[in-house]
């Protein structure tokens, strides 16, 4: 296994207290670096903290309550990694979910609502750091879906959404190129979380476990690997792109989505 030292770097995390940003915390965590991670809920938040710093005792960790849509709240998160650890390397954008819609029943309210979410968990963050990351020479990576590229007609706001934030990213990658700020990103697939475990919960026939369930949900989806994504596989290709494992990679984007993409 190729290991990195990051014990000089600080990494930044919204969207970290579960999921895919809870396992890219861990892998930081795991390389050294100090990290900052931030959510909405101080309750899951406090509790994703305590759990790391039992497992990883020697951590430099701070856990931030922050609404990544308002900018006074992002403003001070960035204030106050700043103060805490001085600097910022590594900025990952996981914040964001996805919306069930159709054309049909999507209003303009709820359409404004996604565009604003899948933009803003990015721009707010990233304009909050960017100073930061232009001193250290850093980068920037954004959770994406691979509803970028192959859309469904169940989720239409938000496939329309993230394929905006390919562009986004390419386009910020070009920009940022000459103060030395990498920008990429991940498009992943069915990945297990909190919602696909609530699901089951609801929706598994009477004795179907879990694996049944999933198996069963990604022969369905046409998924080659025949399974779910784990957290910490999008975390590992995240690692990737924010270290300097990948120092020559800018305005790209790494499929996570167990052969499911057809055009990546």
């Amino acid at each position: 296994m190729i290991t990195i030292d990051l014990s000089d770097r600080v990494a930044v995390v919204t969207g970290g207290s579960s999921g895919i940003g809870l396992a890219c915390v861990e892998r930081f965590l795991e390389a050294g670096a100090a990290v900052a991670f931030c959510g909405r809920d101080q309750a899951r938040l406090d509790a994703a903290r305590d759990k790391l710093q039992q497992k990883y005792p020697q951590a430099r960790l701070l856990a931030h309550a922050c609404n990544v849509l308002d900018a006074e709240e992002v403003g001070a998160f960035a204030d106050a990694v700043r103060s805490h650890f001085g600097r910022t390397d590594m900025l990952i954008n996981n914040a964001g979910q996805g919306r069930v819609s159709t054309f049909a029943t999507t209003t303009d309210d709820a359409w404004r609502e996604e565009l604003e979410l899948k933009y803003f968990s990015l721009l707010r963050p990233t304009r909050a750091f960017l100073p930061m990351l232009r001193e250290a020479r850093g980068s920037i990576v954004c959770t994406n879906s691979l509803l970028a590229l192959q859309p469904e007609p169940h989720m239409v706001a938000t496939s329309s959404a993230r394929a905006g934030v390919v562009s986004l990213t390419k386009s910020l990658a070009t920009e940022l190129a000459p103060d030395g700020v990498r920008v990429n990103s991940i498009l992943v697939g069915l990945i297990e979380s909190g919602q696909w475990r609530r699901r089951h919960a609801e929706q598994a026939r009477e004795g179907q476990s879990w694996e049944d369930y999933t198996g069963e949900l990604a022969r369905k989806k046409g998924i080659p690997l025949g399974r779910l994504g784990l957290p910490d596989e999008a975390a590992q290709a995240i690692f990737f792109l924010a270290t300097p494992m990948s120092s020559y990679t800018t305005g790209s984007h790494i499929d996570v989505s167990g052969g499911l993409a057809k055009h990546v």
